[in-house]
């Protein structure tokens, strides 16, 4: 077998692989006697069929595996013997279409190679770790709302009109065409105004009433509501306005903890603090991996797989087109060419890609069983009734595991960054806080 070098340009390698005729039938015939003992054939005792008629039988076929298999051991004894390792799958062509037995194969090979990342030291890097602090004024900020969503419902004085978020409570009887209709009517039913549970315009209708008061309701049901029979038809609810209650605040006290799963009041502002401060922390550690990100785009240069930015750019513009155009949610769409800012993001990304890469493989860092499985239960749960058949398709489909794979190795990698880094803590305010997440989205 020959391999002979036809393209060497940057990341860019070419590579010409002759398989001469004779390692070709050396290597059928192999096959062949491997095959032999378990072969039985008309008139042959098993494992004593001629080679010449095997040969005949089976060539073919067993010339195709020897051709695929010779290649490809070509191809991985390369790579070993290089030390290249392909940023995509190597493109790979027979050049001699016409072959028949008896000829060389003659194959071509190309691929762009991933560059030599050069080391970086972390130690030299220096970040700085945003701290807030959960202090009382956003503890009862986050009361208030947990109070608020805890809130009852009391009557109005009487004469009071309803307000948006009120709550009327009444009867009422759906008619199509003048005949009731199954589930269109109802007593002493809660409806909260604005709460967008009943039909489009139903609610707003209702804002104004006044307990004692008969009103009809006019509205169309949606052309796409499930009742098919009700689809797109106009309906008129007579309406009685029982009661007018407006939403009242849960007291902020024991009783409200103890809805929430705490003993106390003081038990449950421990809980809420320890709450807000994880999450400003995620906050601060988005703002932190931004920073290292910069540092180490600041630090490293090298070549980058051409391939590999073309897919990255092209992604990025194909992505931010259907931002831009949320009602199209297909791909028939013409098709979407990069721009120069797309392409220098891709840039950016691949490079801080590839240098994570080799960090965390220069570190040994691995994603655990554990950690894919916790992944793909978290992933599960956006499939409610269907966590088993996702599970199956996680199992069987190596592309998806990898998509998960990947942030949880790249977060593992930054953690191991942050600890080599020399990372000072500025204590700042949630507003500060805030204010600089934003900065990072309006990048």
């Amino acid at each position: 077998m020959q391999v002979t070098e036809t393209l060497n340009d940057g990341l860019k390698r070419g590579y010409a692989i002759t398989v001469t005729a004779g390692e070709l039938e050396a290597k059928v015939n192999e096959k062949l006697a491997e095959a032999r003992p378990e072969i039985e054939m008309k008139g042959f005792r098993k494992g004593k069929v001629p080679m010449a008629l095997l040969k005949k039988q089976l060539g073919q076929r067993l010339t195709g595996e020897a051709m695929q298999e010779t290649i490809d051991g070509a191809m991985s004894k390369h790579f070993e013997d290089s030390g290249d390792r392909p940023a995509m799958q190597p493109e790979v062509k027979m050049t001699n279409e016409d072959w028949k037995e008896g000829d060389d194969v003659q194959v071509e090979m190309s691929y762009e190679k991933l560059p030599e990342i050069p080391e970086v030291d972390l130690k030299a890097i220096t970040l700085e770790k945003l701290v807030v602090k959960a202090d009382d004024a956003a503890v009862d900020e986050a009361l208030a709302s947990l109070a608020e969503s805890a809130q009852d419902f009391a009557a109005r004085e009487a004469g009071s009109a309803a307000e948006d978020g009120d709550q009327v409570v009444i009867d009422f009887v759906g008619k199509v065409d003048g005949e009731a209709f199954d589930g269109g009517a109802a007593e002493d039913y809660p409806l909260v105004l604005g709460s967008a549970s009943f039909i489009p315009g139903f609610e707003e209708q209702l804002t104004g009433v006044k307990a004692g008061d008969e009103k009809d309701v006019t509205v169309s049901f949606p052309e796409d509501y499930q009742a098919k029979h009700l689809a797109g038809k106009e309906a008129v609810f007579s309406c009685t306005v029982k009661e007018v209650k407006a939403p009242v605040a849960a007291t902020i006290d024991d009783e409200l903890a103890k809805k929430f799963g705490a003993e106390d009041l003081a038990t449950l502002r421990t809980q809420i603090a320890e709450r807000l401060e994880a999450e400003y922390a995620g906050a601060a550690r988005v703002v932190m991996k931004r920073a290292l990100l910069d540092a180490l785009d600041g630090v490293v240069s090298f070549d980058l797989p051409p391939s590999l930015v073309a897919a990255e750019a092209g992604q990025i513009a194909h992505q931010l087109w259907h931002e831009e155009n949320p009602e199209v949610h297909d791909h028939s769409h013409d098709k979407v060419e990069p721009s120069d800012e797309h392409r220098t993001l891709a840039e950016r990304r691949v490079r801080l890609g590839l240098l994570l890469a080799h960090l965390g493989q220069t570190a040994k860092i691995e994603v655990t069983d554990a950690e894919m499985t916790q992944a793909v239960m978290n992933q599960a749960r956006q499939y409610p009734g269907q966590e088993r058949q996702f599970f199956e398709f996680v199992q069987q489909n190596p592309q998806m595991q990898q998509q998960l794979r990947a942030p949880i190795f790249e977060d593992k990698v930054v953690d191991y960054a942050f600890e080599l880094a020399q990372v000072t803590d500025r204590e700042i305010s949630k507003e500060d806080l805030q204010k600089a997440v934003e900065e990072l989205e309006n990048e």
